[in-house]
């Protein structure tokens, strides 16, 4: 298990049904009933703005689950919107060689839940494409909607926080003038977790150390203090064309080092395993296969 980190709640299935609750060193507890009626999922729970209820019901409790019993899932697994900020760090900006500066407002697009596995399972390569590529984000996850939420107080609206591997498929987010969708939907080529973590604080996005490792090689490296659209004006800039409602997933940008910048590119490939990491969120683990 990974170390302590206060708060931790995971969606997960165990005994042959989806179940949610703490995640502790021991396992899992299942919290699925304690808030009674009305909270089949972890998203219900975010939704109803009780998992500060949840985490403290978790108190002295043990696991009902040991580490070899469960299975993680995605932790929010249908959100309303799942909105992906692009080229957000500095590095990444002038990774595409273009001579353009920083641009002004930020890149977005949409990904699909089915698009993302849980922690632990493995991506999938799909037979259409062999340039399947990591990107190690820190997600963000929607527990006050609003529409033109001033960004002075946008960080009130973050129920939790997450970790995103926003895989892509490099060819596919080429076949089009101006979209980047195919490339970005494949199913299971992302994943999402290990758990959710309550956002209590905004020293918590301050400066976090965000990685990416490569069977155990350091391939990303920044801090949230670089990025160049900061969680708050990422909250800002899309609640202005778009409602943001409870559950609602943003993902918000990975540094410089994906395997397409690597010359000659690195593609993932069956056996490799993907590991990004954040201070004060945990390690999210998954390797790869082929489809089928």
């Amino acid at each position: 298990m990974a170390p302590e980190i206060p708060g931790r709640i995971a969606a997960y299935r165990a005994g042959g049904a989806l179940r949610y609750g703490a995640v502790l060193d021991s396992g899992v507890l299942d919290q699925t009933g304690d808030l009674g009626a009305g909270f089949a999922t972890l998203q219900d729970v975010v939704v109803a703005g009780r998992l500060g209820d949840l985490v403290a019901a978790a108190e002295g409790r043990g696991a009902d689950f040991g580490p070899d019993t469960f299975t993680y899932e995605i932790p929010i697994a249908a959100p309303e919107k799942i909105i992906c900020v692009g080229v957000n760090f500095p590095d990444r900006n002038a990774e595409y060689k273009d001579g353009q500066a920083a641009p002004k407002n930020m890149s977005l697009f949409i990904r699909f839940a089915r698009s993302f596995v849980g922690h632990g399972v493995a991506l999938t390569r799909p037979p259409e494409s062999e340039q399947l590529d990591y990107e190690g984000e820190i997600a963000i996850i929607i527990g006050t909607g609003g529409r033109r939420i001033a960004e002075r107080h946008a960080l009130e609206h973050i129920a939790a926080l997450t970790l995103c591997n926003e895989g892509t498929l490099r060819d596919w987010v080429r076949h089009a003038k101006f979209n980047v969708t195919q490339g970005k939907n494949f199913d299971g080529s992302g994943a999402m977790g290990p758990w959710i973590v309550p956002y209590t604080d905004p020293a918590q996005l301050a400066d976090i150390r965000l990685t990416t490792r490569v069977n155990g090689a350091l391939r990303q490296d920044d801090r949230t203090s670089r990025m160049m659209f900061s969680f708050a004006r990422i909250i800002n800039y899309i609640s202005t064309f778009t409602t943001l409602v409870p559950g609602d997933v943003i993902i918000c940008g990975t540094p410089t080092g994906a395997g397409a910048r690597f010359d000659p590119p690195i593609w993932l490939k069956p056996g490799d395993v993907v590991e990004i990491e954040a201070e004060g969120i945990g390690v999210l683990r998954n390797g790869v296969v082929d489809e089928g």
